[in-house]
């Protein structure tokens, strides 16, 4: 029995959620999201609810009422609030800069690397003197907005000597000590 899947996703007034033809559509004050469902999840949408149901007790179609919910309610999250992610850029001449969805990164290679951002998250970025550069996007999808983030911190994962790298603000990096001189 999936403990995630019965709970009902609640949706504020300015939010509307439609099903029809295997598509859940949510729109919000932020935009519009759709997600296709499998069809062995049935979905009722009540006024301010969704509830989701499972048609048979196998294991892939259990799994799929707990995925499905949580994809909903993020869903519904995103439309009524919305997503940021922030990423710092740790080492010395570490640079980031954008012109409008093009994100130029410095990140202590030879050459620059230019990324170009989906148009469906908004990229800025934050350099103040004193302090890391910073990398914010924002979306209203989740999924998508984490693939935009783990990508961009691929160019340069944080290493564990000196802790230099792209890493999500916040992020802990377990630190090593170095060699020892011999005696």
């Amino acid at each position: 029995m999936s403990r995630v899947g019965n709970n009902p996703i609640s949706f504020s007034e300015g939010t509307s959620c439609s099903f029809a033809d295997g598509m859940i559509t949510v729109k919000g004050k932020l935009g519009e999201l759709s997600q296709k469902i499998d069809s062995s999840i049935s979905i009722s949408v009540n006024e301010n609810e969704v509830v989701l149901a499972r048609n048979s007790e196998d294991k892939q179609v259990r799994s799929y009422h707990g995925l499905y919910r949580s994809l909903i309610s993020n869903m519904v999250e995103g439309v009524e609030k919305g997503y940021e992610k922030k990423l710092e850029l740790v080492g010395v001449g570490y640079r980031a800069s954008n012109q409008g969805q093009k994100l130029d990164i410095h990140a202590g290679y030879s050459h620059n690397i230019v990324f170009e951002i989906p148009e469906e998250v908004k990229v800025s970025t934050v350099s103040e003197k004193g302090q890391p550069p910073v990398v914010i996007l924002n979306s209203i999808d989740k999924q998508l907005i984490g693939a935009v983030a783990a990508k961009i911190r691929s160019f340069r994962k944080p290493e564990p000597y000196k802790g230099k790298g792209i890493k999500y603000m916040g992020e802990y990096i377990r630190r090593k000590a170095g060699k020892t001189a011999a005696s």
